[in-house]
């Protein structure tokens, strides 16, 4: 499942962060803001209208980042403490 996709409030570990072309900089920087295989990782919020952007919580730090951002970021829900 993708990031984007999943329900508010989720509970779930990173599985990878895709990229959408090669070198792609908005994957490479996900993944050096922590978005890595195993991290633990939460839905908090989502925008009114459309739900852009979303609150992502990681460890104690929360990102907003746009659905397209969040679509980089494949998951498995349920699996985080």
């Amino acid at each position: 499942m993708r990031l984007s996709d999943a329900p508010k409030g989720a509970q779930a570990v990173v599985q990878s962060v895709t990229d959408a072309h090669p070198a792609d900089p908005i994957a490479q920087r996900l993944r050096d803001l922590g978005f890595v295989a195993g991290e633990p990782v939460r839905l908090v919020a989502r925008g009114p209208l459309g739900g852009d952007p979303l609150l992502i919580q990681i460890g104690s730090t929360r990102f907003a980042l746009r659905k397209t951002e969040a679509a980089r970021v494949e998951i498995s829900v349920g699996g985080a403490a």
